[in-house]
């Protein structure tokens, strides 16, 4: 049971400036049936600026997830695992089926964009993205991305309710829910350490690494750093940068004539022969027949 404070009246003419738009339920259900929207649609969204009173208790669960997106001022939200403060920069994701509520604060009303999806393809992204009851709300790395892929659902969703506008819109929500669920950026100072050190490793592919010495320039222990790392990216650090190697050599070899030997030192392996079986234990061909194969 969600216990929340009472919430201030609510405007009853909006927020000036605001947009909305909300998709007649019997369309949702029938577009929930057709091809490509059923994966996912966006059944309601809009922009709220400087929404002061703003605010929903929902203590029956609806059938879509709420993404909420604030870019000026805080708010709040609050589900069976707690309440928690939203701040700019942030995103509230909401699953379906679950009692929530979320509101402006009173001081500094937030500034939101938000939407409401549904589909076959929903559960898939939560579950990649991490984001239960438990824990709703992260920082995001690139806001002004999700915000631009935000506008342009609304710009859909405005235009009118044919397959091709909610296609569209949809097309937009899925890219969108793909970032956030790609998107685990957190506030500890381990995952910052961790994209530090994916962002050096892109760009030291010729360096000698190791864990250790990547754990040291980020003041963590070696043991720790690893498990950050490869609960962050899924990987272990070494096969991490392997694959970056890798896909470094393949552009070498597909769009220059460096020698084998040239590739191999370009990507970090001064042994030729040690760079030929690692490239084949990733490719299943070694790299002479891979850039005699045809692409393209």
């Amino acid at each position: 049971m969600i216990e929340v404070p009472a919430l201030p009246l609510a405007i009853p003419d909006g927020f000036p400036g605001q947009r909305m738009f909300v998709l007649p339920r019997p369309r949702v259900r029938e577009a929930l049936r057709q091809p490509g929207t059923a994966h996912l649609v966006v059944t309601d969204c809009g922009y709220f600026p400087k929404a002061q009173s703003h605010g929903r208790v929902r203590r029956t669960p609806i059938p879509q997830a709420v993404i909420i997106v604030c870019t000026r001022g805080s708010g709040w939200c609050q589900t069976e695992g707690g309440r928690f403060t939203v701040k700019a920069g942030q995103v509230i994701i909401l699953p379906p089926g679950q009692p929530h509520a979320y509101g402006a604060d009173t001081a500094d009303p937030w500034t939101l964009w938000w939407m409401h999806v549904a589909g076959q393809d929903l559960p898939e992204f939560l579950t990649a993205a991490g984001m239960t009851p438990q824990a709703p709300v992260r920082e995001l790395s690139d806001i002004y991305r999700i915000v631009a892929l935000l506008t342009e659902v609304i710009h859909w969703m405005e235009r009118d309710s044919t397959a091709a506008s909610l296609l569209a819109a949809a097309g937009a929500a899925w890219h969108l829910m793909a970032l956030l669920a790609s998107d685990r950026t957190t506030s500890d100072r381990g995952g910052v350490a961790v994209d530090q050190a994916t962002e050096y490793l892109r760009t030291h592919l010729g360096e000698a690494t190791t864990v250790a010495g990547l754990a040291a320039m980020a003041r963590l222990s070696t043991s720790h750093f690893a498990a950050q790392f490869k609960e962050r990216t899924g990987y272990p650090v070494l096969q991490y940068q392997t694959q970056l190697r890798m896909a470094r050599a393949r552009e070498l070899l597909d769009t220059t004539n460096q020698s084998i030997a040239s590739v191999a030192h370009s990507v970090g392996y001064p042994d030729s022969y040690y760079f030929s079986r690692k490239f084949k234990e990733v490719h299943g061909v070694t790299p002479l027949r891979y850039r005699k194969e045809h692409k393209g």
